[in-house]
């Protein structure tokens, strides 16, 4: 009996031991295909920039291929060309102006409206959210023709305040609904300390609420700022006049002038991802700050 009782033990003890090793080699494996798939990921992000990089590197004459940039002798009259006949410094003279006043609006609307949604848990509140939602379901280009008649009639078609009223209404519900998901996090405890020193309801999202806002407000800036900066449907059918186009159609219009010569377009649409490139790696750990506390709420 005593020996059968060791000979189980030891049994256990070695399917244990094999249930470890193979436990370890399939974390293994599970290790190595999640870098492979991050690698390949990293790889396809990376890669229309190299393009381009590479692209914009080269004259027209020279026919080398497009994966291999040129080191030496660097075609640097393909920004120039670019700058000078393309107009794109303008373009992004523009849309810098639009992209931060849309953002600024969408942040300080987006904020001061969800507040109320998040406190106050009334039945019209929640058709008011409701209504929210549905706006995100929303195309944009499907009410192109009544918005076109709209700003039509009101004298915002060529006009820089009627492309970032159109913009701040587009993205705005998403800016509510992050905004309005934070807030209801937020202990309603500090609202009533706030209200016992005699502070109204605009001073406390002033001053209590509003400093708390910063991680979901980095991600609403980065979020709004990309979609305007990358603004194209809206912005090609509101906007005609060439000194007043934003980035997106007018490096589209450029690039078709200039299909002949590749290098010159690559190089007017470097120019134009490099503003909004340098505020996502200034916003980029405020943003993943942004996307965690809202995960953890």
């Amino acid at each position: 009996m005593t020996s059968a009782i060791r000979h189980a033990e030891a049994a256990s003890r070695s399917a244990d031991t094999t249930g470890k090793g193979k436990g370890k080699g399939g974390r293994r494996i599970g290790h190595a295909l999640a870098y492979l798939f991050l690698g390949a990921m990293i790889v396809a992000q990376l890669l229309p920039f190299w393009l381009a990089l590479s692209a914009a590197s080269k004259p027209s004459t020279d026919m080398s291929s497009t994966l291999v940039p040129r080191l030496h002798d660097i075609a640097w009259d393909n920004f120039t060309t670019a700058i000078t006949q393309g107009g794109i410094l303008t373009a992004v003279g523009n849309s810098v102006i639009v992209t931060v006043c849309s953002t600024v609006l969408v942040c300080i609307c987006g904020a001061a409206a969800a507040y109320p949604l998040a406190r106050r848990k009334t039945r019209g509140n929640k058709l008011v959210s409701a209504g929210i939602m549905s706006l995100m379901m929303v195309p944009p280009l499907s009410i192109l023709v009544p918005l076109y008649t709209l700003m039509v009639n009101t004298g915002g078609v060529n006009t820089r305040w009627g492309i970032v009223l159109v913009t701040v209404a587009g993205n705005l519900p998403l800016a509510i609904f992050l905004y309005t998901a934070f807030i209801k996090a937020v202990p309603e405890s500090i609202d009533e300390a706030g209200m016992i020193d005699g502070a109204s309801r605009f001073m406390i999202f002033i001053r209590l609420i509003l400093p708390l806002l910063k991680p979901v407000t980095a991600t609403v800036v980065i979020m709004t700022s990309v979609g305007v900066w990358n603004e194209y449907a809206l912005s090609n059918y509101l906007i005609s006049d060439p000194s007043k186009q934003l980035i997106a159609p007018r490096v589209a219009s450029f690039f078709a002038m200039q299909s002949s010569n590749l290098g010159v377009g690559a190089a007017s649409a470097l120019i134009a991802a490099l503003p909004i490139v340098i505020v996502y790696l200034f916003l980029q750990r405020y943003f993943i700050a942004g996307i965690a506390a809202g995960a953890e709420k």
